[in-house]
């Protein structure tokens, strides 16, 4: 469940009040997403969702995700757009988390994407980092080597209650990282998180890209290998070749 921090009515209806989004009528709980506390809303303009920021994102780093929205979706890529409050700040405070209010995409995340389906993402994908060239804020990735390193370190002591030996082997993988890793591959923003449930359509036709929250700078070949492995195999753990293939194709 994506409810991390509950909110009264009355307190979301006052939130609202100073928004350009009219009067509320109705809202709930969204079950999807791990990171934070989210909330479709219907007002009497229309459908919006609320994101109340937990803990694990950093208010500092707020700025360059909704202005990357902005910046995206005024070169054509389909995104939410943050709403902007009467005073116009965009970042406000409700039950006592940062709070957001953006436009609501219509669509559908896909259980069982097809190859139709990869080739919209790659086309997607590649339309992001062609838009986001010209973005003039920056952040690191997280979630590169030196994020999975802490990660890695925090867990290791238990690592051989899980298999003997894993962390001896997980040690040999980060030397090879370590030495291996490029640095002249072509880089800007990145997605960071493009998973299926990240991602919306209509029927066969890509409807929009959500969850910039892991967004960043960093190797666009980065963000293809999330999407190959995200999209192009099966529950058995196979890969696609067909779908991987679409995928590459729409990459252009």
């Amino acid at each position: 469940m994506a409810v991390y921090t509950d909110v009264a009515e009355g307190e979301l209806g006052a939130f609202l009040k100073h928004y350009p989004v009219g009067d509320l009528l109705s809202y709930k709980g969204i079950a999807e997403g791990t990171e934070n506390s989210n909330f479709l809303l219907h007002t009497s303009s229309g459908s919006y969702i609320l994101t109340l920021y937990e803990k694990r994102v950093e208010r500092a780093d707020l700025p360059f995700f909704l202005g990357l929205m902005g910046h995206l979706a005024y070169k054509g890529v389909s995104c939410p757009l943050p709403v902007t409050a009467h005073d116009g700040s965009v970042i406000g405070t409700l039950a006592g988390r940062p709070a957001v209010i953006i436009t609501f995409l219509e669509g559908l995340s896909l259980r069982r994407p097809t190859a139709t389906h990869c080739a919209e993402v790659g086309k997607a994908l590649a339309q992001l980092h062609l838009a986001g060239a010209d973005f003039s804020m920056t952040r690191p990735n997280a979630l590169a080597i030196d994020g999975w390193r802490k990660l890695w370190d925090a867990a290791r002591d238990r690592a051989d209650e899980v298999e003997p030996g894993l962390a001896a082997e997980v040690d040999a993988d980060f030397a090879d990282f370590e030495r291996n890793w490029p640095k002249d591959l072509p880089q800007g923003i990145i997605h960071a998180d493009l998973f299926p449930d990240n991602v919306f359509f209509l029927g066969e036709k890509l409807s929009g890209l959500i969850d910039f929250y892991f967004a960043c700078d960093d190797l666009y070949a980065y963000d293809v290998a999330t999407c190959l492995n995200a999209w192009c195999f099966e529950k058995d753990f196979s890969f696609n070749l067909t779908k991987g293939k679409a995928l590459l194709a729409g990459y252009k």
